[in-house]
Parts: C-alpha cells; structure tokens; sequence
C-alpha cells in the first residue's frame, strides 16, 4: 500500500498538498508541529481540516524546544511581524532550523508508518525569502535522511516551482478552491481565510488569489501536467 505523510499546518500550501496527497496514495497521514508558535490557532485549523478531509492519522508533535532557540516573530510574542527584511537580509517571521527540524521528524515518522514519501508545501519560486524552503536545502535533506535511515524515502515538494497563483490554480483544479480559501490559516497574526491583510504571509496570498482570478484559463494551463 503506498502510504505519504504529509507535513500539515493547516495553512494555504500544506492543505492543497495534502488535498492532491489523498488523490494520489493510498493512504494520507499529517503531521503537525506545535512549537509554541505565535499563531496557535494553526493547529487546532489543523486538526479541523485533518479530521474534516478524513487523513489515515494526525498526529500532533511537541516541539516546544525549538522555541527554546529560536528567535523569530514567530516564536516570541513581543516581536512584531515585519513587512521589511532584518540586517542579515530575512524577514523575522524565519524560524531558524524548523524545517530541518520537522523534516527530520516527518521522516522518522514516516519511517515508523512504512511510508515512502513526506510531502512538504515549501516554494522557492513565489516564497517569503526563507532559506530552508529552497529546492537545494530539500534535496539535501533527502540525501541525508536516506543515508541516515539506510531507506528510500522521498521528499516531495508539489509547490517548489510554482507561484502563488499556480498554488491556487491547483487548489481549484483539485475542486478546494472554497475550503482553501475559506478555512485554511496563513495568517502570520492568526486570523483564517483572508487573514488580517497586512502580513507578508496574507499580502503573498491576497495578490496570487487575485493573480489567480484575473487570469484562471491561462494560470490553469500553465499548471505541471
């Protein structure tokens, strides 16, 4: 039985892979990451949406320790979320060593299911400017949980080399267009759908979801076949 596990936030990009994931294996598991993280409502959106499309598991792992030693928006309350990059060139919502962190985690647990795949909704082309979304950070994790585990596992990234419009062009095509839009949360202040309109995270979103509407025929085709 083909089985993925998919990493879960219950956001835009983690709910359309997850959506494509359950077309394509047999058997769909999420996994979602609590790492004390300033938006929280994420994970119950999450548990709502995994319980709501019926995954094979969702699991929810403590991680609070990454909030231990990151510093970031995200992690610290008395950071406020910024439009403009810090002096080392990131935006301050970056989480240092959190998808190493939960690659490294997905994959064990894919590991413990048999599963053959851990699908990730990170994007180099149409990001926030996070280096551990980059196509080669990925494949170098690849390589390293393969030798790591002595087992063929893949990372999948559905989304690396497509743009926010492309995002939502697949959503539609997958028939989710609605719940993506309506009930998954990006928000970097933690409001669902069209979230608080001022974040980074919700300015990507709004501008491909308009991208998207204004030029749907020609966005879907362009869409990988």
């Amino acid at each position: 039985m083909s089985a993925a596990v998919v990493v879960f936030s219950g956001g835009q990009d983690s709910t359309t892979c997850l959506i494509q994931a359950q077309q394509k294996y047999q058997q769909v598991h999420a996994i979602t990451f609590d790492y004390g993280q300033r938006h929280r409502q994420e994970i119950e959106v999450a548990k709502t949406l995994a319980a709501q499309l019926g995954v094979a598991s969702h699991k929810v792992l403590d991680v609070t320790m990454l909030n231990e030693l990151a510093i970031s928006a995200l992690t610290r309350d008395s950071i406020a979320v910024s439009n403009e990059l810090m002096d080392n060139g990131l935006p301050n919502t970056f989480v240092p060593g959190r998808n190493i962190l939960f690659l490294t985690l997905a994959g064990i647990y894919a590991y413990q299911l048999g599963a053959e795949a851990v699908i990730t909704g990170v994007c180099e082309t149409d990001f926030s400017g996070y280096p551990d979304c980059r196509n080669d950070f990925v494949q170098a994790m690849a390589n390293a949980l393969v030798l790591g585990m002595d087992r063929e596992l893949a990372l999948v990234t559905p989304l690396m080399w497509l743009d926010k419009a492309q995002t939502w062009a697949l959503a539609d095509s997958l028939g989710a267009l609605e719940l993506v839009r309506d009930h998954t949360l990006t928000c970097y202040n933690g409001i669902i759908g069209a979230g608080c309109k001022e974040c980074p995270a919700c300015l990507l979103r709004s501008k491909g979801l308009a991208q998207y509407q204004a030029n749907s025929p020609e966005i879907l085709a362009s869409l990988p076949k």
